[in-house]
């Protein structure tokens, strides 16, 4: 099989690692790539929002399934482009990937399907937002109703900075304050068949102890040890399976990555957001504990056949990634500095903890920063302890001038073992 995978990230990285591990996998692509994707796939250049150009790439490279990683090219209808140019892709049409692209037509879609989340209202004016503000009261959970690479969304209990955030987007949606932990659940499917991953926890806020301004991500584990055994059997059948059948319901079929976003409650689970993607770092660790090829997996979703397959296979490792980011992240980042360190952690810390790049290039015989989360440094382990020493030893091998990271990642899960 031979595949081409849209994207930049350390969510590319790691399906394409995933990806080449595969023995069914004879040529992987990755376009754009970055400096660390390009030890395992074949980089091209291409626009990833650009379907006509994904498409013709793909049939230039005879492509049997695409990827579609981020969500922008999702929003844009890239995976639509490939559909109608004959070749199998693993992604939402451009129409069903609104579910991340519009926090309204989310909540439209959850309503249809029964779903439980936050009570919210839209908003597009000043007055409108005010109204629901002063109905919800603090914390205050302000939503920009588009794509926001993951920083659109403000939990607040100053008044001021959420009424700031609602009005500087042209359509919002704000929120009741959800409390209790929250859990990332990846599933997998067709538009019929709905394939659950093992859940993740990821850490949002910059700093330790969840302080700081929200990220797209710092640090995320899997599994769950304080988590309900059952957990993924009753999201399923309460959360993923209404969504997609109402998605197919009004003929506009979901097929491909659909991530909950959820909290567990005092009152129960609910759904504080849907992506129609991978979420980035969560991938990282899903995809290091399982051990099914995905490949085949991937396939089957663009081809209708889930169904068909096996039950997964997963190990019973525990899997910990820390993200290093760039200095004034997640402000705009300083790029362009040299990271030392990546070949000492390949040759000291492999297979148990390897390096997953992000927001990287490549200058000359240097590897340099290129975005504001620059590097996922993963391990595995017995358990979350094993797991989490093994990656923050690995992360102490980089230098990346300026960088910060968290030092908290599964702290506390992993004292709870």
């Amino acid at each position: 099989m031979k595949v081409l995978l849209i994207g930049n990230g350390a969510r590319e990285h790691a399906l394409c690692r995933s990806l080449s591990l595969d023995p069914d996998v004879t040529a992987l692509y990755c376009a754009p790539g970055n400096a660390g994707i390009a030890e395992v796939a074949e980089l091209r250049q291409v626009d990833p929002l650009d379907g006509r150009a994904v498409a013709a790439l793909a049939l230039e490279l005879g492509a049997d399934l695409v990827v579609v990683g981020p969500e922008a090219p999702l929003v844009a209808g890239v995976a639509d482009a490939v559909r109608e140019a004959g070749i199998p892709v693993f992604g939402p049409s451009g129409e069903a990937a609104q579910l991340e692209g519009s926090k309204a037509f989310a909540k439209d879609i959850m309503a249809g399907a029964g779903v439980p989340t936050a009570r919210s209202y839209v908003c597009t004016t000043p007055e409108e937002v005010d109204e629901a503000l002063d109905a919800f009261g603090a914390p205050y959970v302000v939503k920009d109703d588009g794509l926001a690479a993951g920083k659109g969304v403000v939990v607040t209990a100053d008044l001021e900075e959420a009424a700031a955030h609602a009005n500087s987007c042209d359509r919002v949606v704000i929120e009741e304050f959800l409390d209790g932990p929250e859990v990332s659940l990846f599933a997998i499917t067709d538009g019929v068949t709905v394939l659950p991953l093992q859940p993740a926890q990821d850490f949002k806020r910059a700093l330790d102890d969840d302080e700081g301004p929200n990220t797209g991500g710092m640090g995320a584990y899997s599994p769950l040890p304080w988590a309900d055994p059952k957990l993924v059997e009753e999201v399923l059948q309460t959360v993923l399976q209404p969504t997609v059948d109402e998605l197919r319901r009004r003929g506009t079929p979901f097929s491909g990555l659909l991530y909950a976003g959820l909290a567990i409650t005092s009152r129960g689970v609910r759904v504080i957001e849907f992506n129609a993607r991978f979420g980035d770092p969560e991938t990282q660790v899903v995809l290091a504990r399982l051990k099914t090829p995905l490949a085949g997996i991937l396939l089957a979703a663009a081809n209708g056949t889930l169904a068909d397959l096996e039950p997964l296979r997963w190990s019973d490792d525990a899997a910990v990634t820390v993200v290093i980011a760039s200095h004034n992240y997640p402000g705009t980042p300083r790029t362009g500095d040299p990271i030392t360190g990546l070949a000492d952690v390949a040759e000291a810390d492999a297979p148990h903890a390897y390096v997953l790049h992000a927001g990287t290039k490549r200058d000359g015989d240097a590897v340099v920063s290129a975005g504001g989360r620059v590097l996922s440094v993963t391990a595995t382990g017995k358990n979350l302890s094993q797991a989490r020493d093994r990656a923050y030893t690995a992360l102490g091998r980089i230098h990346l001038d300026g960088s910060q990271h968290r030092t908290d990642i599964a702290a506390k899960a992993a004292a709870g073992e």
